[in-house]
């Protein structure tokens, strides 16, 4: 794939340069840097990797599980010593400095680039240092605000700086992004930084941080290219998130991954969680029911309101992006027909047509380990990474669904509520049917404009639409709603010695609340699930990360988060 070798072939020859990665950039390895444009596009394609472009793990919220085991947000011990608080700052820091030391030396490249083509690559490398802003003011609050090259002394003295005043910052960069930025690339093989971009870092940002007038304005910017044919949703959801939906016009923002070129984001101990035990995986990394639970039946209502669900038969009259990110039951999976039923001790081999042991079935003894809710994911796992056991499927940060959903929230939370709402959900609802939009007998449409009815929908459809994207776990903060999901105890099937095999898969209708929140309780005392793990967090406290330790310790100035 050439997008991946235009970019990474760059970034590779700025692997051994280290001296980039300095705090103080105004040493001696900057004297001879950025004096032409090849320098110039080495330190910016040097951002391009994935330590800086990062997303939330899913495993942070109600959507995934891990066998038994919880992780600091989920179990409440988030501190200020923890490994991926501290890597998650420091990337976020490391990119910053970077994008500081190559805006204040640019100007020595004046007269060796284009001018055109310096103002472009300041853009790329301003979008670049917002985001890593903006990720920092979601998740820590208020951090040091540092736009120039510092001086180890000087950094002694920096203290935190309010989140609203990084906040237009932030705007103001992504404002200058999108002024600067080209809307696409003469060669489609190339993959850089684009005007979209900028308008959709600031329309999630802005999300998050409850600007909605912001948020609506840039959605609608990104929005408007779909409208000129820059951007359009791909019409097979479930290929989006394969080889074959890379080069889709909905990405806005991806970071490319390829085998041929050493550059994979998983290898094969990862790759094993994801994949079935009978395709020689783990099956470890494992969707909850509260995951399943949350897809609508085809008449658009959530299951324990529609007459069309049946718990014995789970992925019957759902939403179509149920079977597409979860496998259903006695289907094709991976080379093997997958069936968890506690019963199913043999399954097929469609690479050879007899019947093998099950070991995706917990009645097995080599199953006793497959996933403890008897479910897996589906989406973006494809054959191969049974064949290679490894992942190289291209990042996806940003794509023009979540643009459309971010513009009807914001829409709603104003209080703007209009056809152009209605449209924006039902464009994302409708590709997930696999129909047009103006198929609206062959998918639920939404046609109700209440408010409080409409909030519900839109967070539903981010749910289902986002899910195993890394975008949960933020939603439940700015939800305010992580202090009751989380706090709820994660539930698996029973063993199969105590399996009512009339209440398979599942017992009965979950009840659920308004805010799509499931109840298991009752379930539970019955006996016919089991608690696998209790989550824990502190809402007096999580809503925002600590300050890594270590950066306290070099400089007190520098306050902690209440609570840690």
């Amino acid at each position: 794939m050439k997008k991946i070798f235009l970019i990474i072939a760059a970034t590779a020859g700025l692997t051994a340069c280290h001296k980039l990665d300095l705090s103080d950039p105004s040493g001696p390895s900057t004297g001879s840097f950025y004096e032409n444009q090849t320098q110039l596009e080495l330190a910016v394609n040097d951002l391009y990797r994935m330590p800086f472009w990062d997303k939330d793990n899913e495993f942070f919220s109600d959507n995934v599980i891990y066998r038994q085991f919880g992780n600091a947000v989920i179990n409440g011990t988030m501190n200020s010593e923890d490994g991926s608080v501290k890597a998650y700052w420091l990337n976020c820091y490391k990119a910053i400095a970077r994008a500081n030391a190559f805006i204040a030396n640019e100007g020595k490249a004046v007269g060796s680039a284009p001018a055109s083509v310096i103002t472009k690559l300041e853009a790329e490398m301003r979008l670049i240092r917002a985001y890593e802003y903006s990720r920092l003011i979601t998740h820590f609050g208020d951090v040091p605000f540092i736009t120039q090259p510092t001086s180890l002394e000087g950094a002694y003295d920096v203290t935190r700086t309010s989140k609203d005043k990084i906040l237009n910052f932030i705007f103001q960069e992504l404002d200058f992004a999108s002024a600067n930025l080209p809307v696409s690339y003469p060669t489609s093989d190339v993959r850089r930084l684009t005007k979209g971009l900028a308008f959709a870092v600031k329309a999630r940002t802005a999300l998050y941080m409850s600007k909605w007038q912001e948020a609506k304005v840039a959605a609608d910017s990104v929005i408007n290219l779909a409208n000129n044919g820059v951007y359009s949703l791909y019409f097979n959801f479930p290929g989006l998130f394969l080889k074959d939906g890379e080069t889709s016009r909905e990405i806005i923002w991806s970071v490319p991954l390829d085998e041929k070129q050493k550059v994979y984001n998983q290898a094969e101990g990862w790759v094993k969680e994801f994949i079935s035990r009978n395709a020689g995986g783990y099956g470890a990394y494992f969707p909850s029911f509260d995951a399943i639970d949350a897809f609508e039946c085809t008449d658009g209502l959530p299951i324990d309101k529609s007459p069309l669900y049946d718990p014995r038969n789970p992925f019957k009259n759902r939403d179509p992006r149920l079977t597409a990110s979860i496998v259903e039951f006695g289907t094709p999976w991976l080379g093997f027909s997958y069936q968890p039923h506690p019963d199913s001790l043999q399954v097929r081999n469609y690479k050879t047509g007899g019947l093998v042991l099950n070991r995706d079935s917990r009645g097995t003894t080599a199953g006793q380990f497959a996933s403890f809710t008897g479910l897996l994911w589906k989406k973006g796992i494809d054959q191969s990474w049974a064949d290679r056991l490894l992942e190289d499927n291209d990042v996806i940060l940003f794509r023009l669904a979540e643009m459309y959903l971010t513009y009807a929230e914001a829409k709603i939370e104003l209080g703007a509520i209009d056809q152009s709402v209605l449209d924006a959900i039902n464009k994302v609802r409708a590709r997930g049917y696999g129909v047009p939009v103006t198929a609206v007998g062959s998918y639920p449409a939404v046609k109700t404009l209440d408010q409080a009815e409409l909030r519900k929908i839109v967070r539903r459809e981010r749910r289902v639409e986002f899910m195993l994207e890394g975008l949960r776990y933020m939603d439940l903060i700015r939800w305010r709603l992580a202090e009751k999901v989380l706090t709820k105890p994660v539930y698996g099937l029973v063993d199969p010695a105590q399996q009512k095999r009339d209440k398979w898969p599942f017992a009965g209708v979950t009840p659920l609340d308004n805010d799509g929140i499931g109840d298991y309780s009752t379930f539970f005392t019955n006996g016919y699930i089991r608690n696998l793990l209790e989550r824990k967090f502190d809402a007096s406290r999580q809503y925002l990360w600590p300050i890594p330790q270590v950066e306290r310790n070099v400089n007190p100035n520098i306050t902690q988060n209440p609570g840690y």
